[in-house]
C-alpha cells in the first residue's frame, strides 16, 4: 500500500480537506430541513387564507353580468383571482378596453407573490440527494483511510469497513429524507398555483365576454334610437 508520502502534493491537500468529520454535512442537511418545513407551513398558510370563496356563484354573476353583486362577493378576498377580477370590475364602467391589459398585469403581479420562495423548494429538492451523497463519499474515504494506517485483516478488516461504509451512507439517507417532503411540497404548490391562475383567465375571459356583449348592446340600441329619431 503507498503511504501518504508517495502522493502528490495535491493530491496529500485534497486528502487531507476531506479526512475532516462528516457531521458538518448531516447538520447542514438538519438546517435545510428546518427551513423547508418553515418554508412549506408559511406557503402552507400563505395559500389557505388566499383562497377563493364563493367560486360558483362568482361565476354565475359574471355570467349574467351583474358586476356589483360580483364585486360584493369579492370584497375582502385576497386571493389571485380575487385580485384579477377587483381590477377588472373597477373598470368595467369607466373604462372597459383597459380592463383587460390592468388584470394582465395585476394576475402577472399576484403570481409572483404566490412563487414566493417555491424555487427555494425546488432546489432543496434536486440537491439536497447529492450533499447527501458528498457527506457518504467523504465518510467512505475516512473509513478507507482509517483502515489503510490500521493493522487489520480477515474479520476485523470486514468489521471495520462494513462499519464505515454504513456510518458513510447515513449521510445519503438523511440527504433524500430531506429531498422527498421539498420535492412533494413544490409539486403540490405549483398544482395549486397553476389551478388558480387558470380559474383567475377564465373569471377574467368570462368578465371580458360580458363586457363585449354590452358594449354591443348599447351601440345596438343607439342605432335603434338614431332610426326612430
Amino acid at each position: 500500500m503507498a503511504s501518504t508520502g508517495d502522493l502528490g502534493w495535491l493530491t496529500q491537500t485534497l486528502l487531507g480537506a476531506t479526512l475532516g468529520s462528516v457531521e458538518w454535512v448531516l447538520w447542514l442537511l438538519v438546517g435545510l430541513s428546518i427551513a423547508s418545513i418553515a418554508v412549506m407551513l408559511e406557503r402552507g398558510a400563505f395559500y389557505l387564507l388566499r383562497k377563493l370563496h364563493g367560486t360558483a356563484e362568482l361565476f354565475s354573476l359574471l355570467a349574467n353580468a351583474q358586476w356589483d353583486k360580483a364585486q360584493a362577493l369579492l370584497k375582502g378576498q385576497k386571493g389571485l383571482e380575487a385580485s384579477t377580477l377587483l381590477v377588472g370590475l373597477s373598470l368595467v364602467k369607466s373604462n372597459p378596453k383597459a380592463a383587460e391589459e390592468n388584470m394582465s398585469a395585476a394576475l402577472a403581479k399576484g403570481k409572483i407573490g404566490f412563487e414566493r420562495y417555491l424555487s427555494f423548494l425546488g432546489t432543496l429538492g434536486s440537491n439536497a440527494p447529492f450533499i447527501g451523497l458528498f457527506g457518504t463519499v467523504l465518510g467512505i474515504i475516512k473509513a478507507f483511510h482509517e483502515l489503510g494506517k490500521q493493522n487489520v485483516q480477515g474479520a476485523d478488516m470486514q468489521q471495520t469497513i462494513m462499519t464505515g461504509i454504513s456510518e458513510a451512507l447515513v449521510a445519503t439517507a438523511v440527504g433524500l429524507a430531506v429531498a422527498i417532503p421539498a420535492v412533494v411540497a413544490f409539486n403540490a404548490f405549483m398544482r395549486a398555483l397553476k389551478s388558480r391562475v387558470g380559474r383567475a383567465q377564465a373569471l377574467a375571459h368570462l368578465l371580458l365576454g360580458g363586457m363585449g356583449q354590452n358594449a354591443t348592446n348599447a351601440d345596438k340600441a343607439k342605432t335603434t334610437e338614431g332610426k326612430t329619431a
